[in-house]
């Protein structure tokens, strides 16, 4: 599949002219440009990466845990898009970056906010570095995770970490029924969920049911995956073509 990439500039303009004043959203408005240029994937990593500075460069303006919090947020979705052009090795350095930006955050201030930034970095660390490695630091996602819930059990990307791991874990250390429950109920919970958790969500709930050979129930978490970002490639491509296999 052949992609037209877009300017950063032109994308940017139009991320901040598709939201309306009404949305919910904890992140400020001005960071929402890096996060849809992360999952909608129609820019090319330089154009990605000029995002992240902008957004970056406005993140440092700030002071106190929140500019840490922020930027260790920041650092999570770069090291994403770097993921998604098959660049590993910047991908870890800004998995890495967040997590040290997320613990700079916590030693300000302890929150649920850093706890769970804290968690997502190592979460993807975690797919990128060696069975040793993951082996000495792989359960702290959990951990981290759970602290989060300690300070606000309403804190869904902790909740969702924390069901994923039953999902993506190798066997036998997975249990994929358990955590496709886990997923649906956060799904089905009182909570607001922000555009990039349900996205999350629906792609996890599609990948389990993949692994469990439910092919028709897959299809159609990836289509509510695709309703969510029409342009992803993961779950446009990857995840369609685990379906047919």
């Amino acid at each position: 599949m052949k992609k037209v990439f877009l300017s950063a500039g032109f994308f940017l303009a139009f991320i901040m002219l598709s939201y309306t004043l009404d949305e919910k959203e904890s992140l400020p408005e001005w960071f929402l440009p890096l996060r849809e240029a992360v999952y909608e994937q129609v820019l090319g990593a330089e154009e990605v990466y000029q995002v992240y500075e902008g957004v970056l460069a406005k993140t440092n303006e700030l002071s106190g845990a929140g500019r840490f919090s922020l930027s260790s947020h920041c650092e999570y979705l770069m090291g994403r898009a770097y993921q998604y052009f098959k660049n590993e090795k910047k991908a870890i350095e800004h998995y890495q970056k967040g997590y040290d930006e997320a613990l700079q955050s916590l030693k300000i201030k302890e929150s649920a906010e850093g706890r769970t930034y804290l968690a997502e970095n190592l979460s993807q660390l975690c797919t990128l570095k060696n069975t040793i490695w993951v082996m000495a630091h792989g359960l702290d996602v959990e951990k981290f995770s759970k602290q989060a819930l300690n300070l606000d059990p309403r804190a869904v990307k902790a909740q969702y970490m924390i069901a994923s791991r039953w999902i993506y874990a190798p066997s036998p250390f997975s249990d994929i029924p358990k955590g496709l429950q886990m997923m649906k109920d956060i799904l089905n919970g009182d909570y607001h969920i922000e555009k990039d958790d349900l996205f999350n969500l629906y792609v996890s709930l599609a990948y389990g049911n993949i692994k469990e050979k439910q092919k028709e129930l897959a299809r159609q978490w990836i289509d509510k995956a695709l309703s969510v970002y029409p342009g992803n490639q993961f779950a446009g491509v990857e995840l369609l073509s685990d379906l047919v296999q």
